[in-house]
């Protein structure tokens, strides 16, 4: 019981934790090893990075930073330990966090990822029957489309270059990562294509903005909000065949989403929606490209996209940690006593490689039995809602890309791709021939 020492490996003597210092993601692996070997639970503090700096009410916050795969599921399951952070800070604390003064960042920020049951359950049961598998695979012949469309795209601006094979180019995350989910998620929810770049604008904004309450995500959060009570009242006047068309008329047992509610749901279906599938489309291609025996696994046998995405997510997860959890109450967690009040924050990306749970866990193995067992989808009630979507965008996309460029290699050496792992690990470029 008790505290556990942290790693030099991982952290600075003062145990605090430099998720987003540069170098991190380069090394993230060995450091989330050695912390795992040690103990699977550590006592930590958060540090400043290229991120911005820790908000006040975080800094000296205790914290547990979960590495260990029997460990994170305990606490993705746990509830006495809650994702809602008015259960963990006071309203002092809540006005100091990053927009925390801003009244709509309070309205998108209250989502199904930051309320426990039984408002989560309510919130989850209205918006389930639109993400059902069976709902998600109607969509399979228009993510294919897409696909076909943006590679076509490709083609013909390699060719208005002059550029022939073996010597075409394509940076695959601008033109094939990016579009593909963007697309895919704004038909989805029934966006005008007029407004599609602006609404793209403010995500990008937030995603960049960090840790920092500057007036640009102020800014961002003010006019998304405001834009979502339009579309809200769009789809009210005029409903269409679209998903938020869906989830404007949701009834379950006499309930129904109200507009803020609505409005947040767009809100995090637009971010969550696209920008952790265009990091498992570029991951899963990068993973592909640099382990060759993989690929000629693929090329022999095209089923086996469906092993190539669930190791990318096993592997590279989009999602390097879970929202952080607060201790409702005194509680243990894999024999490391944590207190009422003390931050917990599962590290997903260290859970699925614990070699206590996969054999050879930094094997790249598309034919892996149980890989589908990662927690890149998180656990429990928080589980991903979109898991389908993307499982399903991710095998069309790779799978697409590999059949069309059979010869496809990367444009430069591997260990120039930069890979960034906080808040959301991915890769900004990718540049290929083909």
């Amino acid at each position: 019981m008790g505290d556990a020492a942290v790693p030099d490996a991982f952290a600075p003597e003062d145990g605090r934790l430099g998720l987003g210092d540069p170098d991190f993601p380069q090394h993230a692996f060995e450091r989330y090893a050695a912390l795992r070997a040690a103990c699977p639970v550590h006592r930590a503090l958060l540090a400043d990075s290229t991120l911005g700096s820790v908000p006040a009410p975080l800094r000296d916050r205790p914290l547990w930073a979960v590495t260990g795969y029997d460990a994170a599921v305990a606490a993705l399951v746990d509830e006495r330990l809650s994702v809602d952070p008015h259960t963990g800070f006071t309203a002092e604390d809540l006005a100091a966090m990053p927009g925390g003064n801003e009244p709509e960042t309070r309205v998108l920020l209250r989502t199904m990822l930051s309320v426990d049951p039984p408002e989560h359950t309510r919130l989850r049961k209205l918006v389930q029957p639109s993400f059902t598998a069976r709902a998600i695979a109607a969509w399979a012949p228009r993510i294919q489309q897409i696909a076909d469309r943006l590679l076509d795209a490709a083609e013909a601006g390699a060719a208005a270059r002059g550029e022939a094979a073996p010597r075409r180019g394509l940076e695959l995350v601008s033109a094939y990562a990016y579009p593909l989910p963007i697309a895919v998620i704004f038909e989805l929810l029934g966006i005008p294509e007029s407004d599609r770049s602006r609404v793209h604008g403010w995500t990008e904004d937030l995603f960049r903005s960090g840790l920092e309450p500057d007036g640009r995500m102020a800014a961002g959060m003010r006019a998304f909000a405001a834009y979502g009570r339009e579309l809200v009242a769009a789809k009210t006047a005029a409903p269409g065949e679209d998903l938020l068309t869906q989830l404007v008329h949701a009834a379950q047992d006499g309930d129904s989403l109200d507009q803020d509610e609505l409005v947040a749901m767009i809100f995090l279906l637009i971010l969550a929606g696209h920008v952790t599938t265009v990091n498992l489309i570029a991951s899963a291609a990068y993973a592909l490209l640099t382990h060759p025996d993989q690929r000629a696994l693929l090329a022999d046998d095209p089923d086996l996209v469906d092993g190539a995405i669930e190791e990318t997510l096993r592997c590279w997860g989009p999602a390097e940690l879970a929202s952080e959890r607060y201790a409702l109450e005194d509680l243990e967690l894999s024999g490391i006593d944590v207190r009422r009040g003390d931050l917990v924050l599962p590290i997903l990306a260290a859970a699925d490689r614990d070699p206590a749970r996969f054999a050879d866990p930094d094997r790249f193995d598309l034919a892996r039995p149980d890989a589908r067992r990662h927690l890149a989808f998180g656990k429990g009630v928080h589980a991903c809602l979109g898991a389908p979507l993307a499982r399903l965008e991710g095998r069309i996309a790779v799978g697409t890309l590999f059949r069309r460029c059979p010869d496809l290699r990367l444009a430069v050496p591997a260990e120039q791709i930069r890979q960034r792992a906080m808040p959301l690990r991915g890769i900004d470029a990718l540049p290929l021939t083909y």
